[in-house]
């Protein structure tokens, strides 16, 4: 960066997006404004976007800084500079200028607008609101502003193309589909040349390949028409202790992949057993309208220019499907809530063409639907991972988890979706908020004290299995403690070792072994405290008697 004077440069760098700070305070903060700005920047339309080191924020008068970024460390006493580098995600290719100036030295971060999608710092994405820095997702309508800023790859027209590096196959498949979508046109559409039904289906531009024909039409071979970005579906077939068993990619055309998938994913039989009939239901494991939804959103919403692949590991008890890229919308419980169609795309281009061949749901509402179906089927719901930056995985289970879930959903048909994915969640032991807890508890569904929860009596005794539901809840208190009462008054002195050994296999299951000595403690506690028991041991060898024995 040339300044002929910077103090006029400054004054120009104040009218963009600009950050002014006296010194440095941390390597956290230097990756997260610059995130912000990145954002900013390009939601403004500026060119640039500014960090300065040296300046008054207030007055942006000149103070000078000891930060110097070439000899600054980070964490793991990396280099400053590559470190935050490394963890930005799109990188948005800043320069670092340094002026010395009269009043000392400005250190400078000249900062490219973010493009096309939101520039994230270790995984979170940041703005600037006014003069304070927040996170991006606490601003959906921004994030949606950045996203439809820049390019849509999917629209791309792909210049050495033709009609004819695209699969006779998969476009009679696409006239089926869309003839599904246009009912009242199946008549005219029966009537379009290729070139014009392409054009209608919006998987053409004004007759001319884009990257979407490629991906949901192309012959296998055209995938190298895309490069540098990657065109392939991995299925992987392992064990239970993650051994890789069998394999096969998937090419284009992306329409024919759900058959294709769906010949090699195996779908056993299970079985429940229903209230008050000695005839068990059988399942599938798998719906596989649910996992066609599944692939297809991936298929939708994969990051082709980070030149990765969709990848399904097929488990003998669930599927796991991922791709590359962020989950735009930020969260699966707003998807489901709002059901409706996402205000963020990707592949804008891509998703209306599959909206048209009938691949996505046209309401937007697919991801509601999968839930929806696998409440109905009375199997575990999906399960989202969006923690992992840059990926989104769903697994889908193809197992009964717990049977007293299943047969309450066979039986309380009656349920809202809300109430079953908050029962889901305990029964796969994953914590909830305690509001979601009050209303499950309200409800009569879960009991225990909190976070500890398991499913209430009124579930057990609808699956018929009283004697395990009390082996997982336990026992009251007062049943605990005329246990050790019983045990204290028959044999006089007793330790703590003879305690543990009445009492630790009668409490819950659902406590793990040190759990269940602080309950054991704790119930010691409350009888030395209402004077039954008194301790005449020491702290490490405790030798508890019973004051009602003394007192005789």
């Amino acid at each position: 960066m040339i300044v002929v004077s910077f103090v006029l440069w400054l004054n120009y760098a104040s009218c963009l997006e600009s950050e002014f700070k006296r010194n440095f305070h941390s390597d956290q903060r230097i990756g997260e404004y610059i995130s912000a700005l990145a954002n900013a920047a390009c939601l403004k339309y500026k060119p640039k976007a500014y960090l300065l080191y040296g300046i008054e924020d207030e007055t942006h008068e000149i103070v000078g800084t000891s930060f110097d970024p070439y000899t600054k460390k980070a964490q793991g006493n990396q280099d400053l500079l590559p470190w935050v580098m490394s963890q930005l995600s799109p990188n948005p290719n800043f320069e670092v200028h340094i002026v010395e100036h009269a009043n000392g030295r400005v250190v400078v971060f000249e900062i490219t607008p973010a493009r096309d999608r939101p520039v994230s710092f270790r995984g979170e994405s940041y703005i600037r609101i006014g003069a304070s820095k927040t996170n991006l997702k606490s601003h959906p309508e921004k994030a949606r502003a950045i996203w439809t800023r820049g390019n849509d790859w999917s629209a791309e027209i792909c210049e050495d193309a033709t009609v004819n590096d695209l699969d006779p196959e998969a476009i009679t498949k696409a006239r089926e589909q869309f003839t599904v979508t246009h009912l009242s046109q199946a008549d005219e559409i029966a009537e379009w040349n290729d070139i014009t039904f392409l054009n209608k289906a919006r998987v053409l531009r004004q007759g001319k390949v884009t990257h979407t024909a490629l991906l949901l039409l192309g012959r296998a071979e055209s995938a190298t028409l895309l490069s540098p970005a990657v065109a392939k579906i991995s299925w992987i077939l392992k064990d239970a202790d993650n051994r890789e068993l069998d394999y096969e990619h998937f090419g284009p055309p992306f329409l024919l992949a759900g058959d294709r998938l769906q010949n090699r994913i195996r779908n056993l039989n299970v079985r429940a057993m229903p209230i008050g009939t000695l005839f068990p239901v059988e399942f599938t494991q798998y719906d596989f309208w649910v996992i066609r939804e599944a692939l297809h959103n991936c298929i939708a919403h994969q990051d082709y220019q980070l030149r990765g692949r969709v990848i399904v590991v097929e488990f003998p008890d669930h599927v796991i499907l991922t791709n590359v890229g962020d989950f735009l919308p930020g969260d699966i419980e707003t998807v489901i809530r709002q059901d409706a169609p996402q205000s963020i795309y990707r592949n804008t281009f891509l998703a209306d063409a599959m909206v048209e061949l009938n691949l996505i749901d046209t309401q937007g509402g697919g991801i509601k639907r999968m839930f929806e179906t696998q409440r109905k089927r009375s199997f575990p719901l999906p399960d989202y991972d969006l923690v992992t930056p840059g990926f989104v995985t769903v697994s889908l289970n193809g197992r009964i988890l717990d049977e007293r879930y299943t047969r309450l959903l066979l039986e309380r048909t009656d349920l809202d979706l809300e109430q079953v994915i908050l029962l889901d969640r305990v029964q796969k032991k994953l914590p909830i908020e305690k509001s979601e807890h009050s209303k499950l508890k309200n409800a009569g569904l879960v009991e225990g004290r909190y976070p500890n929860l398991i499913v209430a009596d009124v579930v057990a005794k609808a699956t018929g299995k009283i004697g395990e539901h009390i082996l997982e809840r336990g026992f009251d208190n007062r049943y605990y403690k005329d246990l050790i009462l019983e045990v204290v008054n028959e044999h006089g002195t007793v330790s703590r070792k003879d305690i543990d050994n009445v009492l630790l296999e009668k409490l819950p299951d659902r406590l793990n072994l040190q759990q269940k000595r602080n309950k054991v403690h704790n119930l010691l506690q409350d009888l030395r405290l209402s004077g039954k028991i008194i301790n005449r041991g020491t702290r490490a060898r405790p030798a508890w008697i019973s004051l009602k024995a003394l007192a005789d």
